[in-house]
């Protein structure tokens, strides 16, 4: 028996048995550059950090297909406008000052979450902080946004601060 299915319905079966790889960002001399050429090679798939991601003073405007980062994340002084498809930071997730406006599909951060001076409206998915979540000088804590309001969404370990 044969089976017709639509070119969509394929890649999305594709999609979901497509396997995630793992990397270290030191094995491409902390370059995000040299990283990119080596995934453009290999088509995009989606991929891991192993370890820390250090993107401070880089020109990123989406992390694309990464799935997580297991130490921290520091994106400090990039033109980050989208996560991607990241999910989870295992350590700190620092955004201060960039112009991001949400926070996507991202499920979790397991250290500190800073989003002060940044344009954040929208939490996303975000389910889980470890740290504290910095919202001050941000649309979010202007709009007058409740601790209580975070705190049915988002499971935070340390402070709120608006």
């Amino acid at each position: 028996m044969k089976y017709l299915i639509t070119e969509s319905q394929y890649r999305l079966l594709n999609e979901e048995t497509e396997e995630i790889l793992e990397l270290s960002f030191k094995m491409f001399n902390n370059d995000w550059n040299f990283l990119q050429e080596y995934l453009n090679m290999l088509g995009n798939p989606p991929y891991k950090i192993i370890g820390n991601l250090d993107l401070a003073w880089y020109n990123v405007k989406s992390l694309g297909r990464l799935m997580s980062v297991d130490g921290y994340l520091n994106l400090y002084n990039t033109n980050i406008e989208s996560l991607g498809n990241l999910e989870s930071v295992g350590g700190y997730l620092y955004l201060y000052g960039v112009n991001i406006t949400s926070l996507g599909n991202l499920k979790s951060v397991g250290g500190d979450l800073e989003l002060a001076k940044t344009n954040i409206t929208s939490l996303g998915n975000l389910k889980y902080v470890g740290g504290d979540l910095d919202l001050t000088n941000t649309p979010l804590s202007l709009k007058t946004i409740t601790e209580d309001e975070i705190i049915s969404q988002v499971k935070v370990g340390g402070k709120i601060r608006l």
